[in-house]
């Protein structure tokens, strides 16, 4: 028998191992001088252009450490960016609560929402209904006003901590 024409890479199956190429695989080095380490991870080289360097996980971050990602831009220019990245980037912010596939319009965390199972309002109250519940709870279960139940000052608390809860939620919500 002759020479094998063919490689063992027809058919079925394959009678060597994917990625198994005789072939050496060609690794870009570092792009920083003196290093030979691979360069897998892309760096810009400047603002504006495609142009990137190819550095190793050392040198990346020795890199963009001191990267300002708004150099050479006018005040002008670098409001105008910021905003179209806020801009582009809010979807995800809005988003956020979305993963965790709960109850509601996923527009409320769930420690928000436990909170309001524990003032015992619908998901979609406004903030002038939780705070009237929260009063209203906060009468009826204040340690004050029933010195003699124990479990009192615990339902006090556990009102209160969720009152809190949805108050700093909707401050960040009117914040943004």
């Amino acid at each position: 028998m002759g020479r094998q024409t063919r490689s063992n890479d027809w058919g079925f199956p394959r009678w060597r191992a994917y990625g198994s190429e005789r072939v050496a695989q060609q690794v870009r080095p570092c792009d920083r001088e003196g290093c030979d380490e691979p360069g897998d991870r892309p760096a810009p080289k400047s603002p504006n252009r495609p142009d990137r360097w190819y550095f190793c996980e050392r040198h990346a971050a020795e890199y963009n450490k001191g990267w300002d990602y708004f150099a050479g831009l006018s005040k002008e220019e670098a409001e105008a960016r910021a905003a179209g990245e806020q801009r582009d980037a809010g979807a995800y912010g809005q988003a956020k609560f979305y993963g965790w596939g709960g109850e509601g319009d996923g527009t409320r965390s769930r420690d928000e929402m436990r909170a309001l199972d524990v003032l015992g309002v619908e998901v979609d109250a406004s903030f002038d209904e939780i705070k009237a519940a929260y009063r209203r709870l906060a009468k009826a279960n204040h340690p004050d006003v029933a010195p003699d139940d124990a479990d009192a000052a615990t339902r006090f608390q556990a009102i209160t901590s969720a009152y809190e809860v949805l108050s700093k939620a909707e401050e960040r919500r009117a914040a943004s």
